[in-house]
């Protein structure tokens, strides 16, 4: 299958909190202007990215097909079991004992997997053989640039 499998998941395990500064506002990714001040309210990263902690692991990225999507190889997903997945979702998905991250597609009875890279091919739910478990809904993804 040409798919972009993950790695082996791991659960996300919550450990004492490390709040870390979020700067209000915005930072231009075009011209810079001066910043007023650097106050910032301390937030918790787990706070940002876990909505559901008991039903949330983290599964790291392998291959190139959610490139077009922003997820690279070696990204981090966040992955939400509690969320009912919804067209349009990025999705972890189980197909054939296989890990996929890819779009949900589901329209008029229609289900596929689509990857954000058209050079890949979608993965087709119709009649017998292939069966799609979805495992769960990506809420962010995790990257290092260095």
């Amino acid at each position: 299958m040409n798919s972009s499998s993950a790695h082996a998941p791991w659960p996300f395990v919550a450990g004492p909190p490390l709040p870390l500064p979020l700067v209000p506002g915005t930072v231009r990714a075009g011209f810079p202007s001066p910043a007023d001040d650097f106050a910032a309210k301390r937030h918790d990263l787990n706070d940002l990215l876990i909505t559901h902690p008991t039903a949330t692991f983290f599964w790291r990225v392998r291959g190139t097909s959610m490139l077009g999507a922003g997820i690279a190889d070696g990204d981090i997903l966040v992955v939400n079991r509690a969320l009912a997945p919804r067209h349009g979702d990025i999705v972890v998905a189980e197909v054939d004992n296989d890990f996929t991250v890819k779009y949900l597609f589901r329209r008029n009875g229609r289900v596929k997997l689509q990857a954000a890279d058209p050079t890949f091919p979608d993965i087709t739910f119709e009649g017998e053989g292939s069966r799609l478990t979805v495992v769960g809904v990506v809420t962010s993804t995790i990257k290092r640039f260095r």
